[in-house]
């Protein structure tokens, strides 16, 4: 009895539905990505190190001090509630329109970041232009 022999296929990988997947998942990706506009605020950060510069008199610059609790102060008053609101309200009575001023932020090292970024907020809605924040010099 003679059986025929089977002949070998030729073993091939075929590419076409990896290439597709690949393609389907770039473009999966390249729909669901968000583009994101953020608002970037321009700060000059004073050097600890240097000498503490002269300030001006009181009105002529907005100083919000930032407590531990949150708590907020501007140019020695402050605020009966810690909200944005507050704030914007107490820094436009004392600035009327005048946004050429030094806004000068001082914060107690405890106190939290959002609290912060509220005054910075704050001051970028009003339009202030010459953002500080205030430091110590360090001990050497």
């Amino acid at each position: 009895m003679k059986f025929q022999r089977q002949r070998r296929e030729e073993i091939s990988i075929n590419l076409t539905p990896l290439i597709d997947v690949v393609f389907l998942l770039l473009i999966f990706f390249m729909i669901t990505t968000t583009f994101t506009q953020e608002s970037h605020l321009s700060i000059s950060l004073p050097d600890a190190s240097s000498e503490p510069r002269a300030v001006a008199a009181e009105t002529d610059s907005i100083d919000v001090v930032v407590g531990t609790q949150g708590q907020y102060s501007v140019n020695g008053q402050p605020l009966v509630t810690s909200d944005a609101a507050t704030l914007k309200r107490a820094v436009v009575k004392l600035t009327g329109e005048q946004r050429d001023i030094p806004f000068i932020i001082t914060a107690d090292a405890a106190a939290s970041h959002q609290s912060v970024v509220t005054v910075m907020d704050v001051a970028g809605q009003l339009g202030f232009k010459q953002l500080s924040i205030a430091t110590r010099k360090t001990a050497e």
